[in-house]
């Protein structure tokens, strides 16, 4: 594979009858901050402890990941015992597991916040699960860009069949498998603790269109489509979509492409799929009312324009 480059509580806005009570945003501030104190309290509790001492050595280092088989060596105690101070830190907040025996550091500027952003740790995490991967769909689309609305969960691309998601602190991070995975490019994009996987803009929307539900369907990829546009190269973009192979995805992706007003990143897509049998654009919809788009060769039986 070739390498290149969130809800708050609605309620009174007012004073409620006359028990004094607070406003319901007020309120939950109060315990927001309340919880923030007692987590703070808690981690100044356990920093002393070994482990504490273990876990701001590895953030003096830099390091915000590590294993307990490595906590267990550093700590020189048993699996039990070393898994018991772990879990203190755990429910202290100084720490989360996304995955068993893998831990993140929660350093004190996102403590409040209950995790680390997963591009941090996402490539530690794909190491530890021993899953070759890359950051796609909607996440690498806002990475360049283009996300008209924040992704609610981090999405990454794996090969064929994917795994469960994963939970780190308040994120969930969702895998996508992918069978031809190997076609896909990639770039490794620049963290603040390294470097990560990231589609190419080519990939990127290939995959927002070949996995047009876990992108927020047709709607959404238009939209996003035609943000990214700008970032895609027509050449590149007609080699991504012939290394795949696949020419149901080209005639969508050309359509939509079409419909975001960005044709000149289509030039040649058309010719390549001028013999494919005719299609709807959205499988999950009817065709009886159907138009045709000659040029894609599509029944076209959802109008979709992207958002403003």
């Amino acid at each position: 594979m070739d390498e290149r480059k969130e809800t708050t509580p609605t309620g009174s806005n007012g004073w409620r009858g006359r028990t004094g009570r607070l406003p319901d945003r007020l309120e939950f501030g109060c315990t927001s901050l309340r919880l923030a104190l007692e987590s703070a309290t808690a981690m100044k509790t356990h920093a002393s402890s070994p482990a504490g001492r273990f876990v701001e050595e590895l953030l003096g280092q830099g390091r915000f990941t590590f294993t307990r088989e490595e906590a267990e060596r550093r700590l020189r105690r048993s699996p039990a015992a070393t898994y018991m101070a772990l879990h203190r830190l755990v429910k202290a907040g100084g720490l989360i597991m996304p995955r068993s025996g893998f831990y993140v550091i929660v350093d004190p500027q996102h403590r409040a916040a209950g995790t680390l952003p997963p591009e941090w740790f996402i490539h530690d995490l794909m190491k530890n699960m021993g899953r070759p991967y890359y950051v796609g769909l909607l996440s690498a689309a806002q990475l360049h860009g283009a996300a008209h609305h924040r992704p609610q969960e981090f999405q990454v691309v794996v090969p064929r069949r994917a795994v469960r998601p994963v939970r780190a602190g308040n994120v969930q991070i969702r895998f996508c498998g992918k069978g031809p995975f190997g076609h896909s490019e990639t770039q490794e994009v620049k963290t603040p603790t390294g470097l990560m996987k990231v589609a190419t803009p080519e990939t990127t929307a290939w995959d927002l269109v070949r996995y047009f539900k876990a992108a927020g369907g047709l709607e959404n990829v238009v939209t996003v489509l035609s943000e990214l546009a700008e970032k895609l190269d027509a050449k590149g973009l007609r080699d991504t979509v012939k290394r795949h192979g696949d020419v149901i995805v080209a005639q969508r992706l050309g359509y939509l492409l079409d419909r975001a007003g960005q044709r000149n990143v289509t030039k040649g897509l058309a010719d390549w799929i001028a013999d494919a049998p005719l299609r709807p654009l959205d499988p999950g919809v009817p065709v009886s009312d159907a138009s045709e788009s000659r040029k894609w060769r599509l029944l076209v039986n959802v109008r979709l324009d992207p958002e403003a």
